[in-house]
């Protein structure tokens, strides 16, 4: 998945590692394939299963000399994965016929596949997509994705595909371009030609890419995607071009236009808290580190994650109040906060505008009072009735610490995870 692209570009591209902590709709790959074939990208045949029988069924009802079953995660590198329940290696198997497809379909459905981007736990395999075969000459990359250097759509692509592009970027960064578009006009022949001519392609087949070009860049504007990568855009021996991976991701503040688009949401592999913060309109983002972070604002967070590291601490988690949450709000963020079996610590860092420094620690309180406090509690609070705020917590009799600044609440967090974990 794109996340940085730094090198090997006269400008920095980046996507943060928790995109401002905003929720973003992942799609599996038979669901970006069928809108692919919606919006005339080229694809290869396929079907979908959930049981071994209808993997036999949809292999039955193609006709093909080899068949991919693909393991339908929200996870890359799934092909190098590992079953935990039975050690089987590869969530990407080639079948011939199917009573192959049957037997490889028993070891995957049902158990959970480990890969680069799963914790050692991996995530369950509940669907199979069965698709054509395809007789590859060449793997390439190809992606949309919305640029803030440019403030944009920019098309990335690179010869070499099938592979990790953050890897490409940073071994061979001349072997990734970029071209910005402008979003009003779409890409333009003369941009559709030299990303064929990147991609090495024979001039024969120029018309090809830029029917396939402009077919992913409307189909990236018409569902109001963050994210089309491809990876492999691919050409076959017969001087074909398909679309053979995909990955998709859009914003949530497109759900108003598109409802068809975030119908095809699969929650069931999502964060239980990252749905419940969801619920009463906050966001929530699991990290790997130790200390649960209660922030309002984006830029909030990412200053509290800097900030933190520059201490030497690690989020656990972060929970966006956003700006106008109520009391009750405050105290369901804290239950969530404090359910993360890795929170060791947790911080709060508030700055009151629309939401009062008092409601805030008016939620605290109730929430101590009703969950408990198990770990230390650190809370920094700034702005609209910070000394009413602060007089409360002080007088309530709970342990809780104040801090009087950012830099002296990151230190104290720090600090209370060591003593935590050392009496522990």
């Amino acid at each position: 998945m794109l996340h940085s692209l730094q090198s090997g570009f006269n400008q920095t591209l980046y996507i943060p590692k928790f995109s401002l902590l905003k929720r973003n709709l992942n799609l599996h790959e038979w669901q970006s394939k069928t809108l692919m074939k919606k919006h005339n990208v080229s694809i290869e045949e396929f079907k979908v299963a959930d049981t071994p029988q209808g993997v036999f069924n949809a292999i039955e009802e193609m006709d093909y000399p080899v068949y991919v079953i693909k393991s339908q995660i929200f996870a890359g590198g799934r092909g190098r994965g590992h079953f935990v329940e039975n050690g089987f290696q590869g969530g990407v198997q080639f079948a011939k016929n199917a009573s192959e497809g049957y037997k490889f379909a028993e070891k995957m459905l049902g158990n959970h596949l480990v890969t680069k981007q799963t914790d050692e736990k991996g995530k369950i395999v509940r669907s199979l997509m069965i698709s054509q075969g395809m007789n590859v000459k060449r793997e390439l990359y190809f992606a949309v994705i919305m640029d803030r250097v440019t403030q944009g759509p920019v098309i990335i692509v690179s010869p070499k595909g099938g592979t990790s592009i953050e890897e490409v970027a940073e071994e061979t960064p001349e072997a990734i371009a970029k071209f910005p578009i402008d979003i009003e006009l779409g890409p333009t022949m003369e941009q559709k030609i030299k990303i064929a001519e990147f991609l090495e392609f024979n001039k024969p087949l120029f018309p090809k890419v830029a029917k396939e070009v402009q077919a992913l860049y409307d189909l990236f504007i018409k569902t109001d995607s963050s994210q089309v990568e491809i990876n492999p855009f691919a050409e076959t021996k017969e001087g074909d071009i398909f679309s053979l991976d995909a990955k998709f991701n859009f914003d949530d503040n497109a759900f108003f236009r598109q409802k068809e688009v975030f119908g095809m949401a699969d929650r069931s592999e999502e964060d239980p808290r990252e749905l419940e913060a969801a619920k009463m309109g906050s966001s929530y983002v699991g990290l790997d580190g130790n200390i649960g972070c209660m922030v309002n604002g984006a830029g909030l967070a990412m200053a509290t994650l800097d900030v933190l590291q520059m201490y030497g601490g690690e989020p656990a988690n972060f929970l966006d109040l956003g700006g106008g949450a109520s009391k009750e709000v405050v105290v369901k963020a804290f239950k969530i906060l404090a359910s993360h079996p890795n929170v060791k610590t947790i911080l709060v860092n508030i700055f009151g505008g629309i939401v009062r420094c008092d409601m805030i620690a008016n939620g605290i309180l109730e929430a101590v009072k009703e969950v408990g406090l198990d770990v230390p509690l650190v809370v920094r609070l700034a702005g609209t009735n910070v000394e009413k705020g602060i007089e409360l917590m002080n007088n309530s009799g709970l342990p809780i610490i104040t801090a009087s600044d950012l830099g002296d609440a990151a230190n104290k967090a720090v600090t209370n995870v060591k003593k935590f974990e050392k009496k522990n």
